[in-house]
Formats: structure tokens, C-alpha cells, sequence
């Protein structure tokens, strides 16, 4: 562990996914960030926070709320399973795969699009019967 990291993040054997803040950071402040990060303090173990909801997705959000701490500036140390910086990257070839996919369906006309005339023509209003037209006269109306 790097000792200038503000948060660690890991797993606890009871709590599951679980984050601390460092002497580096002032508690108020790392109150603020993890709990807006979806981190709720444990209760009775001041400092601890623990993961929402953990069987939701709960790797990935944790991994999230890391890169998202380390986009504001935190040092943030994770165990190697929760580090995004730990995942391998795709392969050159399935990125630029995707992006000529993309640009393909960029370009092309969408099918909801299509310029067709409509199937019957519509309707026209056909004059009330029995109805006259109010003439009104010219010139400026007062």
C-alpha cells in the first residue's frame, strides 16, 4: 500500500466491499466523497464504510467509485480485483472492429426514415351543411 493514499479500498470478510480513508484525508471530507460514491459508514467502526447493496453489480461499482475518486485528484489505493487500472485493455483490433461498426451505423439512413408516399390520401374537410360564412366588412376592425 502506497502510504500518501487518501482511501483504500478492499474487501472485509463481513462487511464485503469496504473503503477507509487514510490520515491524508480529513474525515468530513472523506464522509462526503464515499458516501456520494454509494459507501455507507458501519456502524460502530467509525471510519469504515461499506458498499450498498453489494450484490448489485458490486465489483464494478467499487471499481467505478476508485476511478472516480482518482478523477478528482485522490490518491486511492485497491486491491488488485477492484483497481480499473488492473483490467487488461481490449485488443487493438475488437476497438477498431467497434469504432468502424459505429461509424457504419453513423452514416447509414435509418430505416424510420424512409420518404414514402402514404398508403391513402388524407381526408379533406368537407363543408358543414347548413353553415354559412360570416362576411365581415373591410377596412380596420375597432
Amino acid at each position: 500500500m502506497d502510504h500518501s493514499s487518501h482511501f483504500v479500498f478492499g474487501t472485509h470478510p463481513d462487511h464485503g466491499f469496504a473503503a477507509t480513508a487514510t490520515a491524508h484525508t480529513p474525515l468530513h471530507l472523506a464522509d462526503w466523497y464515499l458516501t456520494r460514491t454509494q459507501f455507507e459508514q458501519v456502524p460502530g467502526t467509525p471510519g469504515l464504510y461499506r458498499l450498498t447493496d453489494p450484490e448489485h453489480d458490486g465489483a464494478r461499482r467499487t471499481r467505478q467509485a476508485v476511478h472516480d475518486l482518482r478523477a478528482q485528484g485522490f490518491a486511492v489505493y485497491a486491491d488488485y480485483a477492484l483497481d480499473p487500472a488492473s483490467e487488461p485493455a481490449l485488443p487493438e483490433q475488437l476497438v477498431t472492429a467497434r469504432q468502424t461498426r459505429l461509424a457504419r451505423a453513423a452514416a447509414a439512413r435509418s430505416p424510420q426514415l424512409r420518404t414514402t408516399a402514404s398508403p391513402s390520401p388524407l381526408p379533406v374537410a368537407a363543408p358543414v351543411p347548413g353553415a354559412t360564412a360570416a362576411v365581415r366588412p373591410a377596412g380596420r376592425s375597432r
